[in-house]
């Protein structure tokens, strides 16, 4: 987790982002999101699965709010799935 100036933190998601890896993030992300907006730098995701996908979302509509700067994978997945509008459309933060 990195802070951004004093109001946002980051968090950069790791390559694989399966089931295991979102519940690493989470206690992570649970603590960035009570303390600012976050960034959520999905860039280098090559591989996403349901439990990521889901943490994505309930991070974009929990707290203080989330903006994800997606992979190709990310926004294949959401797509896939419905998600693009719930996960990229502009938040205010």
């Amino acid at each position: 987790m990195e802070r951004q100036g004093n109001s946002m933190t980051s968090i950069t998601l790791p390559d694989r982002c399966d089931r295991a890896a979102a519940e690493a993030l989470l206690p992570e992300l649970v603590a960035a999101m009570a303390a600012a907006p976050t960034r959520i730098d999905a860039t280098a995701v090559s591989h996403v699965g349901q439990a990521m996908m889901q943490l994505l979302v309930s991070a974009r509509r929990s707290g203080s709010g989330a903006i994800i700067l997606p992979s190709v994978a990310i926004m294949e997945a959401a797509e896939r799935t419905g998600l693009s509008a719930e996960l990229f459309e502009e938040v205010e933060l």
